[in-house]
């Protein structure tokens, strides 16, 4: 198993990619100035991406683990390297989500903790409404992890 970052033709990972960001707009928006990352175990079973905020800090703006193989740890494997990648990049790691059980506790075990609420960012920024865990997002959870 391995993690390598991706240098060209990242959209060849959109399958991926819109696991986690449902409108291939929203990831048009960060994709290009973003690194992106993908673990690989006998196939790729996942992406990430993270891009510089600037000032220190950093977000992981897309991350998902292909259908079949969540549940398997890769998820947290591959947000332990980034952690470790750009620990000594910056100072501290964002990622933003939706208000919900399948996400929320994912994060909060790799260590993130709730920093604020982006009210209405689901409905004010995609086309189409998104249900998870059957219910529609409406604001943006965002967690932030010092480096």
């Amino acid at each position: 198993m391995g993690i390598k970052q991706v240098f060209g033709n990242k959209k060849r990972f959109i399958d991926l990619l819109l696991l986690a960001d449902e409108e291939e707009e929203m990831i048009d928006r960060y994709l290009g100035r973003g690194d992106m990352f993908i673990l690989e175990a006998a196939g790729v079973k996942g992406v990430c991406v993270v891009t510089d905020e600037g000032g220190g800090a950093f977000e992981i703006k897309n991350i998902a683990v292909a259908p079949g193989e969540q549940g398997k740890g890769y998820g947290k494997k591959l947000v332990r390297h980034i952690l470790h990648l750009y620990k000594d990049r910056g100072t501290v790691m964002y990622v933003g989500t939706g208000d919900s059980p399948l996400t929320l506790p994912f994060y909060e075990a790799c260590g993130f903790e709730k920093s604020h609420q982006i009210d209405n960012f689901f409905i004010d920024n995609y086309a189409e409404p998104i249900f998870e865990a059957g219910r529609q997002l409406r604001h943006m959870i965002v967690l932030k992890k010092n480096l």
